[in-house]
């Protein structure tokens, strides 16, 4: 450990060391699972070598937010090392100076847009730093810190490194939409720490859509007495979410979408829609046709003293309008409205929906908020502190918005309700030159948000489908454009998938336990196995599914593709191990190869018992055959190739065809590894 008379010195010198930049020194090379990847990392010789007498100093202009990440920090280092730290809350400054661990920061920073999160990290073999700007750099110092730590046969380590690193956008959000189906307290608030390990900064909460309205206000107590079941935030509730969010430097962002997905609005205030009926609460998916009368001053009323309530429980600048998905079907059978829209001039709809966007501006600016709202609501006339969040529609115009002023963020390619892959997400990314080619446009792009729709989604489900992919987008939002890896990303998501759980995430144990339910409390091995090869329909096929009831808001989201990984992990692994296979054969390779189709092969062997005794299983029993029987194929192709004619073009074509066959979805799902087991087939 270094004295205190010399803390300061090393600190200073480390500090001077970050004037300049690494990309000229060299490195070592060291294989690592920083998740996202840092913007600089020079490694270093030697290893800070860890035991019980570890604690941890906070200097500088530090506050309660750091004193707290510090010893939530050190609080999982004791129990994924099973180190007996005396130290316990860390609660001032230079507590203890001779720490094997230094917190500097020189300012405690404020929640916004924009602030200063970079932070510097130095490992050595005596002592470690972390110095930051603000308290947010230096929370995600810790993170990264954290993720450094390795073990080696004399016990736990941190190798000694140099990173400096910053975001490349402001703005790395997530969505979750707590509408569809209602995501409780403890869901929102695991989520927030999840956010928080991988650098994520918006929290943004769909509070009403047509399924429910999931806030309580006080001003208009039947928005959620009768809009929501009797599942939604209470106040109370939502301060604490905000203020868990704050301590982990995360703001919330709250959405009320409006003029239209608002349905669950009308059930207790049927006066602010455009027709005057009887209302209940949506339970079907889709664009629907209500939506609020834009022509009656009742709805601006209503709408300011709502805003006023909610931005006096949500301190974050921006407020989300929604403004998605207007249809104006209702309007255009409305009267007074047609009327409306004769005398102010207006011929589409789309005029109509521009005025009440820009009436809802008003009132949110009069609430000292800046408005949010999807692509929809763009107008070239809209004033310029609107912040348009891309999604689909409007994506075309995205260059001319943001050409003329305007601020963006884009959940195109980010919707983790899809049931694309990491890969696929990891890989767009927010500036792409199908949309983007000014770089004068690209500097308006703040960043981006995943957004989870709720769907097909429910309280057990919303870890499975948000993480742990959303790491991967996490990365895109922080790292190096430059950074995009596809194996090296999965590499280290495995890695950050069990981190993830480690504190708190329920995305692994709960899919064991749904697929435990599945086997009606049979082993579940093979079970696994087929899991491990197949993947939900994409985008919205599963809306589409013939085989199936239409899905509603009570079906049940039980069945095996709930449980599956949007990310086939076995069948990506053999893609890649066959396209190595192919590129450059080798005898351990095509060993791996055949280890992996015999476990296929077996398995519906094992499987069958399973399916005949639980009937929800029968949907899948041909992807399990078809599992087994593809395999079989492959094994046969490959013993064949070692004999002394090999397989014939006749057999090589009746295999592909079959296995082509085998593609059809069964149970809403597909076998994902046949594409390289064809390529197999055919080339080797």
């Amino acid at each position: 450990m270094i004295h205190s008379k010399n803390k300061r010195v090393v600190l200073f010198l480390f500090i001077l060391l970050w004037s300049g930049s690494l990309a000229g020194m060299q490195t070592l090379e060291r294989e690592h699972t920083l998740m996202p990847v840092p913007k600089e990392i020079l490694w270093e010789s030697g290893i800070f070598r860890l035991d019980d007498t570890f604690r941890i100093n906070v200097a500088g202009e530090a506050g309660e937010r750091t004193f707290k990440a510090a010893t939530r920090a050190l609080r999982r280092l004791s129990g994924r090392t099973g180190l007996f730290f005396d130290q316990d809350y860390i609660t001032g400054i230079n507590q203890s100076p001779e720490a094997g661990l230094e917190l500097m920061c020189y300012r405690t920073g404020e929640l916004k847009l924009g602030e200063d999160e970079s932070y510097r990290l130095r490992v050595s073999s005596r002592e470690m730093i972390i110095e930051a700007e603000t308290e947010l750099g230096l929370m995600h110092g810790l993170e990264t810190w954290l993720q450094l730590l390795e073990s080696d046969d004399e016990g736990y380590f941190f190798p000694a490194v140099i990173i400096k690193d910053e975001p490349r956008f402001p703005w790395r959000g997530l969505m979750i939409d707590v509408c569809r189906h209602f995501q409780p307290l403890h869901v929102i608030l695991q989520n927030i720490d999840a956010m928080a390990a991988v650098k994520m900064n918006v929290l943004h909460l769909h509070l009403s859509d047509d399924q429910g309205f999931r806030m309580e206000s006080k001003a208009y107590p039947l928005l959620h007495q009768k809009g929501s079941d009797g599942l939604y935030f209470t106040q109370c509730q939502i301060r604490e979410i905000v203020d868990y969010a704050a301590e982990r430097g995360i703001r919330v962002v709250p959405e009320f979408d409006m003029p239209s997905h608002s349905t669950a609005w009308f059930v207790g205030y049927p006066e602010l829609s455009s027709k005057d009926t009887t209302y209940t609460i949506e339970r079907s998916w889709g664009v629907k046709d209500p939506g609020m009368n834009p022509a009656s001053e009742f709805t601006y009323a209503f709408l300011d003293t709502f805003i006023a309530e909610m931005t006096t429980l949500f301190p974050d600048p921006y407020f989300h309008i929604g403004g998605d998905e207007n249809n104006g079907k209702w309007w255009k059978e409305n009267p007074d409205i047609v009327a409306f829209m004769d005398s102010m001039g207006f011929e589409t709809t789309h005029e109509l929906q521009t005025y009440f966007v820009q009436r809802v501006y008003n009132i949110v600016r009069k609430h000292n908020r800046i408005m949010a709202g999807w692509g929809e609501i763009y107008d070239p006339e809209m004033p310029r502190d609107v912040l348009i969040h891309f999604w689909w529609p409007r994506m075309k115009e995205m260059e001319e918005a943001l050409l003329n002023g305007f601020k963006g963020i884009v959940s195109n390619g980010y919707y983790v309700d899809h049931f694309r892959t990491a890969e696929y997400h990891y890989l767009m990314d927010p500036i792409r030159p199908e949309y983007v080619t000014d770089t004068l446009a690209a500097r308006n792009i703040l960043g981006g948000e995943a957004a989870s729709w709720a769907e097909f989604v429910t309280e057990e489900l919303t870890g499975l489908r948000i993480w742990p992919r959303t790491a991967a987008i996490a990365e895109r939002f922080w790292s190096p454009a430059h950074i995009r890896d596809v194996e090296d990303m999965y590499r280290r998501l495995e890695k950050t998938s069990l981190r993830l759980e480690e504190i708190g995430l329920d995305h692994l144990k709960n899919r064991d336990m749904m697929l435990r339910r599945l086997a009606g409390q049979r082993d579940i091995a093979a079970l696994h196995v087929l899991t491990g090869t197949v993947e939900p329909l994409e985008h919205y096929s599963r809306h589409r599914a013939v085989e199936r009831k239409k899905y509603v808001q009570h079906a049940p989201l039980t069945r095996l593709v709930d449980a599956a990984w949007s990310d086939a992990p076995d069948a990506r692994n053999f893609r890649f191990l066959v396209r190595d296979y192919l590129k450059e054969p080798s005898i351990e390779k095509e060993k791996q190869i055949r280890e992996i189709l015999y476990r296929w092969a077996e398995n519906h062997k094992k499987l069958a018992p399973v399916i005949d005794a639980n009937p929800i299983l029968w949907e899948i029993r041909g992807l399990s055959e078809d599992l087994s029987r593809s395999a079989q194929i492959g094994l046969k192709v490959l013993e064949k190739k070692d004999s002394w004619f090999g397989p014939s073009s006749k057999d090589i074509n009746q295999y592909v065809r079959e296995l082509e066959k085998m593609k059809a979805p069964r149970g809403e799902l597909t076998l994902e590894h046949l594409d390289a087991l064809i390529q197999l087939v055919e080339n080797v």
